[in-house]
């Protein structure tokens, strides 16, 4: 599962590993997963979006996929944020 999610999906030519990181922190909170977002915030950083993209894509999420799920995502970033320093 390792190697088929991180590995054979994530390096397809398709999207662009930043491109990847917005639709995965959208789709983790129309989800409401805070386990997977905290990992994704950290893996959007290292992908290359800034704090204020990570913030507009819980922005967005808020109106198509509900307030209180784009809530816990914002939460959740500000914790990977402080402990990344940033």
């Amino acid at each position: 599962m390792t190697q088929y999610c991180w590995g054979d999906v994530w390096n397809r030519p398709g999207l662009d590993r930043r491109t990847r990181s917005f639709l995965n922190l959208a789709m983790l909170t129309a989800l409401n997963r805070p386990h997977e977002i905290k990992l994704h915030v950290r893996g959007a950083v290292n992908n290359g979006l800034s704090k204020q993209d990570i913030q507009e894509v819980f922005l967005q999420a808020a109106i198509y996929c509900g307030v209180p799920a784009a809530i816990d995502s914002f939460k959740i970033a500000k914790e990977v944020f402080k402990e990344m320093g940033i």
